[in-house]
């Protein structure tokens, strides 16, 4: 009998966890920065600098585009739409608009903006090859 008892009290205490309230503290104020979407710039650039791996033969492949331009990194296509960077800082935190095209299955691959200092954030997802952000080109 005192088993039973003793699980049905364990199975009881989940339900009895959700019941939780959190009330705020008396006198607390919460600090919260005040950045607004405003306040970070960017500005667009002429063109942009991907670095394109072959993972099965390792070649490594650097490419500088234009805005339109189009080149290829082994049996794939990549785009630049757009190449932003934040305005004070030209070197840092650059992100492209990349269209990624397999022709030969006439497919596209990737569609969107790539960031260069976070590459796994929104990748290209090919099995052969990995193309990624290194900077903006600002001349």
């Amino acid at each position: 009998m005192r088993p039973l008892v003793l699980a049905l009290a364990l199975l009881a205490l989940p339900a009895w966890a959700q019941d939780t309230v959190v009330s705020p503290i008396d006198g607390a104020i919460a600090v919260i920065p005040d950045v607004r979407a405003d306040e970070v710039k960017s500005k667009t650039a002429d063109g942009v600098v991907l670095k394109g791996l072959d993972k099965v033969s390792g070649d490594v492949t650097d490419l500088t585009l234009g805005l339109g331009e189009t080149a290829k990194v082994g049996r794939i296509e990549v785009t630049l739409g757009e190449c932003r960077y934040p305005e004070d800082n030209p070197t840092g935190e650059g992100y492209a608009w990349l269209t990624i095209r397999d022709p030969g299955r006439e497919t596209v691959l990737f569609d969107g903006w790539m960031v260069a200092s976070s590459p796994a954030l929104n990748a290209l997802d090919h099995p052969r090859y990995d193309v990624w952000v290194m900077r903006c080109t600002t001349a």
